[in-house]
């Protein structure tokens, strides 16, 4: 086919930039010069055991899979799961979140999509399903798993309007990937229906498996924790999520909107732009406090910058009003559905195209309230922090709507135990 042939050139043809990629985003991340064997099909790591794997790109998908991973490891007791992942926070998080099931559970990287290099993963590891975590699609990947009869399944698959137009410039290519895939579990009717028209065959609507993680308990202490080091005098705004753009616009509207008993809690989406942030907040003329200090915030602290990993739960716990970013600049917005978990009151920004349905679920029943900008979101936000009735009325939305959309991982692992159960998977080269 000459359009994967062309696709497979121009990975060829990139690969030095890719390389100098890594060595780019060292500087900030330097675990992007490990283990960069993995990501060209050569491993060191042997699981015995027949493997199950699942594919989660980065820190999202890491912790989105969690109640699929632990339904796997309990319905398929003498099997390993191997997690896969495409940047260093997505396997620092596997490690936080799964270390402890080792050597049940494993981690790498999935190669880069070259032929050569996906033979070599299939060929040391010999997975007898693969399963993608939302929406991964890589088509020298897929054709070698339908050639080797490696059933490979996408769960918890999204796809927004934008993401399809960009997979149909494609083509044939993309029709062939979303036509050889084993099953397509989707979040809703209308991710299912895109997929459809790009050339799935086997789509099952599943729903979405965040709605099944519970609020772990050591987060719900670490909440409470939290609570304690603002102080009872506090009304705390949490920004979650942000990312590059967001932050100095809304540094600035807090300056001089928000009076000094709201303490913002701000928490970057990515860990590589914390000390960037604390650069702005400084710039901004506020006074900040670290979390990763570990001591009581002081009364004049105007800014709490949340420069940890993993405790985004306890942040939507310990906050009066979460305002969710990627979705004031156009990146496509962030899931509430961590803060409806915990009945945080969500306010989101215009452009929320990656999770629209969800999104417009959370304002439909009152969990959440849209904003057409930031400064427009600091007045809502303080008009919820004056009113505890409506903060009351839209934390026990939240959570009634988090609770009602439950049950994705069992409709998923209904989706995922007849391939595994027929699965016979071949070696790259074996007959």
């Amino acid at each position: 086919m000459i359009l994967r042939s062309l696709y497979t050139l121009v990975w060829l043809i990139a690969l030095p930039f890719v390389l100098l990629r890594l060595v780019w985003r060292a500087r900030r991340q330097p675990d992007y010069l490990r283990h960069i064997p993995e990501r060209f099909g050569f491993y060191r790591t042997r699981l015995n055991n027949p493997v199950i794997w699942l594919h989660a790109v980065s820190v999202g998908e890491t912790r989105a899979c969690a109640p699929l991973l632990h339904a796997l490891l309990d319905t398929y007791p003498d099997h390993r799961v191997l997690l896969t992942h495409m940047t260093p926070t997505g396997r620092a998080t596997a490690a936080e979140l799964y270390g402890k099931l080792a050597p049940r559970v494993q981690s790498a990287y999935l190669p880069y999509d070259i032929p050569w290099a996906i033979s070599g993963f299939l060929r040391h590891f010999h997975p007898r399903i693969g399963i993608l975590m939302e929406t991964e699609l890589w088509p020298n990947l897929v054709r070698a798993c339908h050639h080797t009869g490696t059933p490979l399944a996408m769960v918890n698959a999204r796809l927004s309007a934008r993401s399809a137009k960009g997979y149909s410039r494609i083509g044939g290519l993309a029709r062939e990937a979303f036509a050889h895939l084993s099953a397509i579990g989707a979040q809703t009717e209308a991710d299912g229906q895109r997929m459809a028209d790009l050339g799935a065959r086997y789509v099952m609507i599943t729903g979405n498996i965040k709605f099944d993680i519970a609020p772990p308990p050591a987060m719900q202490a670490l909440a409470a924790d939290f609570r304690n080091r603002f102080g009872p005098q506090r009304e705390i705004l949490l920004a979650a999520s942000t990312r590059e753009g967001e932050e100095g616009p809304l540094l600035e509207a807090f300056a001089r909107m928000c009076p000094p008993e709201v303490l913002l809690v701000l928490v970057p989406r990515h860990p590589d732009r914390f000390d960037e942030v604390a650069k702005l907040v400084k710039r901004a003329g506020l006074k900040m406090q670290k979390r990763s200090k570990g001591v009581p915030v002081m009364a004049d602290t105007r800014v709490w910058l949340g420069d940890s990993m993993g405790e985004m739960h306890a942040y939507y716990g310990a906050a009066d009003v979460a305002i969710i970013g990627g979705s004031w600049a156009r990146l496509g917005g962030q899931n509430p559905i961590e803060a409806s978990a915990v009945g945080c009151p969500v306010i989101v920004g215009p452009h929320t195209f990656n999770f629209k349905a969800v999104c417009e679920q959370a304002i439909e029943v009152g969990a959440a309230v849209r904003a057409d900008d930031i400064a427009d979101a600091l007045q809502v936000a303080l008009e919820i922090i004056a009113d505890p009735i409506r903060r009351k009325t839209m934390s026990a939305a939240g959570s009634l709507f988090a609770h009602s959309h439950r049950g994705a991982t069992g409709r998923t692992m209904d989706l995922i135990t007849p391939l595994l159960r027929t699965a016979r998977p071949r070696r790259p080269g074996e007959r």
